[in-house]
């Protein structure tokens, strides 16, 4: 399926826009890409581009470029999706590289709405118009699996959402499951977990299943073997483990895969998402061969007698990339059919 192939939110004709602006931002990058809505409910994506939010001085100014580099003429409303949570429309957050506030922003733009979902709500809505090209299966599960669906993925920060379906509209579950605390399932985990007990009291999720996290498994392993680290970055780091040129990236790897499976496993249960997994994330799709053939599914499965429940969950690697900004506009064109 292709970017404009898919059909969104079809509600009431008096809630329907026909052209928007939705955006996908996280702490990395910003997405952005020009929606337009047909008669029938149908989208198309244009205009996609991706930019380092790292080189802009704020959102608004990512937009401006956008707008300005792209003929958007009559363009007057706007999604965003975004890392964190939004209160009274400011984005409490940890790994953007500026403030968020939607209302300057939308004045500053002179659009007459710009409204906010939080990220992985957005990719929840997006996962059912996902083509089976668009998505790699790493545990196959029951094809014909029904109930919540699970969208998490390790990118900047750790992020996750649950789609629950209902007769007219999915709900959408926000989640804070980056947050929650590390449960070393191995000797190895254990012995990160002491470590870095010594500089917090909170080690999350997030803290190791994340972009940064890969590096802190890293130079902990370093740190446990005392050895000096030399890689910095976690596309150093996963290419040199796959590579095969520097033996603690490997480790470092292995031990990532591995609790990868187990917080999966532990969401899935926690949400009773039997409907399936969709991972996500920027840090997935560059680990995705050895993701396959590493610990992933075996830690997933590994949960004493739910094991038979979890070997009928599907979990597949969604590889859409405009991902984030079709989940916001279809979940911007949801709450307007709803409203």
């Amino acid at each position: 399926m292709q970017p404009g192939d898919e059909r969104v939110g079809a509600g009431a004709d008096e809630h329907r826009v026909k052209s928007f602006i939705a955006a996908d931002v996280g702490g990395t990058h910003a997405r952005v890409a020009r929606v337009d809505v047909d008669a029938s409910g149908h989208a198309q994506l244009s205009h996609f581009t991706k930019y380092a939010g790292a080189e802009h001085p704020s959102l608004a100014a990512v937009f401006e470029r956008f707008l300005a580099t792209h003929e958007m003429r009559g363009i007057r409303h706007g999604v965003v999706a975004c890392a964190g949570y939004a209160i009274d429309g400011a984005i409490v957050h940890t790994n953007l590289p500026w403030p968020v506030a939607i209302e300057p922003i939308r004045a500053a733009l002179g659009f007459d709405e710009l409204a906010l979902v939080n990220d992985f709500e957005a990719v929840a809505y997006a996962t059912p118009h996902l083509a089976e090209g668009e998505t790699t299966t790493l545990v196959a599960g029951d094809p014909a699996a029904r109930g919540p669906t699970l969208v998490v993925g390790p990118g900047t920060g750790l992020g996750a959402a649950v789609r629950i379906p209902g007769a007219r509209h999915a709900t959408i579950l926000r989640t804070e499951a980056g947050q929650a605390a590390f449960a070393p399932s191995s000797e190895v985990e254990i012995e990160v977990l002491k470590r870095l007990r010594g500089h917090t009291t909170h080690v999350s999720n997030e803290h190791l299943l994340s972009g940064p996290g890969l590096v802190t498994l890293y130079t902990t392993l370093c740190e446990i073997d005392g050895a000096t680290p030399t890689l910095r970055a976690p596309a150093e780091i996963s290419a040199a483990a796959i590579g095969g040129t520097d033996a603690t990236a490997r480790r470092a790897l292995a031990v990532f895969c591995g609790l990868m499976g187990s917080v999966v496993g532990d969401l899935v249960l926690l949400y009773g998402a039997q409907g399936g997994v969709f991972l996500a994330g920027g840090v997935v799709p560059q680990i995705k061969q050895y993701l396959v053939a590493s610990a992933f599914r075996a830690r997933f499965l590994d949960k004493g007698p739910m094991r038979a429940l979890l070997e009928r969950v599907p979990v597949k690697l969604a590889e859409h990339e405009a991902l984030g900004v079709l989940g916001a506009a279809h979940g911007y064109l949801d709450r307007r059919a709803r409203n």
